[in-house]
């Protein structure tokens, strides 16, 4: 019976959707999260008679024939780049975009990394770094004996020194946009790597062009609806079920089938 395997791809399916979800919850107060959300196809059909096939000699044809579905898959795990909510720090090395892009980041392996995190620190160099200590490009450092700390909107660093009355810019920071965000991929600690998918990385001054502006002493907090994921919650629990009833219905037939003399 086909409808014991067409079940079971429902129930995978649904398994897949509660391990997203679940993803999405557990991170809904994770700095710069993009929760994702599962798409869903339909698997091949097997042809008992097929639309538009002859019926008869004299050139009828079926009109809808028969096609029997044989279940479903996860396409695609789509993330949802969308704006996250600003929460307010007042800490000077707290950024966050608001807007388009991402700040940049050089990883150990060298390669770049790109994230929307930006509660940055100063490591014993002096230099602004994330929290697992990846400078943030292009390297900004800041004087030992800056006394205070300002971002602007367009991403300059201006400090100021003791005994100086003019501020010291120090730095300019850089932000990467994508033609396809989506396509990029995350490989923990909210950092997401370039790929043939995504594109290649645009970059540019925070407030210029397409490029969001920087606010400084704020975080972006997880995109993650958290109604909304408990209702996805409910229905992919009530999907799951249902699948398995289908099993159920199924195992029951044939057991009747079985006890036929």
């Amino acid at each position: 019976m086909r409808s014991l395997d067409i079940g079971a791809t429902g129930m995978l399916a649904q398994q897949i959707h509660v391990d997203v979800i679940s993803n999405n919850i557990a991170n809904m107060t994770t700095t710069g999260f993009k929760r994702q959300r599962p798409e869903f196809q339909d698997l091949m059909y097997q042809n008992i008679q097929r639309p538009g096939s002859t019926s008869s000699d004299v050139g009828t044809i079926l009109p809808t024939g028969i096609q029997i579905g044989l279940g479903t898959k996860v396409n695609s795990i789509y993330r949802m780049h969308g704006q996250g909510s600003m929460k307010v720090t007042d800490n000077s090395l707290d950024l966050a975009i608001n807007g388009e892009g991402y700040f940049m980041i050089d990883l150990p392996s060298g390669e770049t990394a790109y994230t929307r995190a930006g509660s940055f620190a100063l490591n014993d160099q002096g230099e602004l770094v994330t929290a697992q200590g990846y400078t943030v490009q292009p390297g900004i450092s800041i004087p030992s004996d800056a006394e205070s700390i300002t971002v602007n909107e367009s991403g300059e660093i201006i400090v100021s020194i003791p005994n100086q009355v003019a501020s010291q810019n120090v730095g300019q920071i850089q932000l990467a946009t994508f033609l396809n965000p989506g396509g990029l991929e995350a490989v923990g600690d909210t950092l997401f790597l370039e790929t043939d998918a995504s594109g290649s990385a645009t970059t540019g001054t925070p407030a210029s062009d397409n490029f969001g502006t920087i606010l400084q002493g704020t975080l972006e907090s997880s995109n993650v609806n958290v109604v909304e994921e408990i209702t996805n919650l409910i229905s992919a629990q009530r999907a799951y079920e249902m699948n398995s009833k289908t099993i159920s219905a199924s195992d029951q037939m044939l057991s009747t089938v079985s006890q036929l003399r």
